[in-house]
């Protein structure tokens, strides 16, 4: 065995691709976190929890032979009840965000939403931008996704973060704030039987079951199941059912294959920040040689356990090629002052790379899950809507949707 071809197997056990994708059924309960303060995804009634996260997870424990254990969890916790491995999966909406990214593994996504302010009636405010002053008081989940969005888009109002959930909208209605952040498919709960109006949205985002990192089998068997659901119909019915349409059909192959690798890139400022600050260049075309030809073998495992045709392998070179040009170029648009993430740096080989793997595993069976033929206008209008990281430049959005076209057998037109 050559030394490429022994790097090539240690990069796939490390991936976990060469262990069986299917475990037995009724190997225990399956636990599923769920927040209960979050409609229409989780929510707590008098009959008990309910809500479409509720719905996709007892459809898909009675589909792999388990119960279902709920296990309730605030947000603010979430990620340290995920590392103390209170719960299997967070499923109550969860925001695909980088530094979850970091902390687990996120499946395909199983809805998009926006962030939205509400205001009352009476409100004079017209825009984001007339909230942002520091008299105006703004409420806000705590601990979740929205809080980010807040203080990113807000910088001068007063944010206050409260805990539960549904303190937000109380504080709201009882004149306690200004103005309330939520998001698509929660304002219109919160405005049953309100003159509260709503302004925006002003951010698109992806909702996505959060597993734990160690989950590879777990992650895998699930993605498959979100993928047939979609091409069925069930997901459908159940956001129709629970009121979160109208979304996009997240669970199917090109669009997830978009969300992957958009999940990819938004890791990258945080890539760029590290290397900055250990003097690590952005190029090592020797590891990108390991790459490609890893993710060639990938590819082939991931066909194997589908029991699908591998693609060529010059057109699976070409897309992963794009990956690894739109992620330099990500990170070297990157500035140097502190990111979002309040000037962070992560660990490059304890955390970032194992993340970058893992997302790795879900664009390689993504990539067998794609249709034999893609229309060239079609995937490049879903690319310029689907990839959102930070810094991604328009050329090398197109570079990755024409090399996704070629993995079906097509070429796109020169322009």
């Amino acid at each position: 065995m050559s030394a490429q071809v022994r790097a090539v197997a240690t990069f796939l056990a490390i991936l976990g691709l060469l262990a069986p994708l299917a475990r037995a059924s009724g190997e225990g309960s399956l636990r599923v976190g769920a927040s209960g303060d979050y409609a229409p995804f989780s929510l707590r009634t008098e009959a008990g929890l309910g809500g479409f996260s509720q719905t996709v997870a007892e459809a898909y424990a009675a589909q792999t032979g388990r119960p279902l254990e709920s296990v309730p969890f605030r947000w603010p916790d979430l990620l340290a009840d995920l590392a103390a491995n209170r719960f299997d999966a967070a499923a109550s909406g969860v925001t695909v965000r980088p530094e979850r990214s970091l902390a687990g593994r996120f499946s395909v996504p199983v809805a998009e939403t926006g962030a939205v302010a509400l205001v009352p009636a009476g409100s004079t405010a017209e825009s984001l931008a007339e909230l942002d002053r520091p008299e105006v008081r703004v409420v806000v989940n705590r601990g979740g996704h929205l809080e980010r969005v807040a203080r990113a888009h807000l910088p001068r109002a007063r944010i206050e973060a409260l805990s539960p959930n549904d303190a937000v909208r109380a504080a709201l209605i009882e004149g306690r704030a200004d103005a309330a952040i939520t998001d698509t498919v929660e304002a219109p709960h919160w405005r049953r039987g309100t003159d509260l109006r709503l302004l925006g949205p002003f951010t698109r985002d992806r909702k996505a079951w959060l597993l734990r990192a160690d989950a590879g089998e777990e992650a895998a068997r699930l993605d498959r199941w979100l993928l047939a659901r979609e091409a069925d119909g069930s997901l459908s019915r159940w956001r129709m059912r629970h009121r979160l349409e109208p979304t996009p059909a997240t669970a199917e192959p090109l669009a997830a294959l978009l969300a992957a690798l958009d999940e990819r890139l938004a890791l990258m400022p945080l890539v760029a920040h590290v290397k900055r600050a250990r003097g690590l260049p952005i190029e090592v075309p020797e590891r990108e040689v390991r790459v490609l030809d890893a993710a060639v073998a990938a590819v082939g495992e991931a066909a194997t356990a589908a029991d699908k045709a591998t693609p060529d392998e010059a057109a699976v070179r070409a897309l992963y090629r794009a990956q690894i040009e739109a992620a330099k170029a990500v990170q070297r648009a990157t500035p140097a002052a502190p990111s979002s993430f309040a000037g962070a740096v992560y660990d490059l080989d304890g955390e970032l790379r194992p993340a970058l793997l893992q997302i790795g595993e879900k664009i390689a069976r993504l990539v067998v899950a794609l249709p034999r033929t893609l229309d060239c206008r079609h995937v490049r209008r879903e690319a310029r809507e689907a990839l959102r990281a930070p810094h991604l430049g328009d050329a090398d959005a197109r570079a990755l949707a024409d090399a996704i076209v070629g993995v079906g057998g097509a070429t796109c037109p020169a322009e």
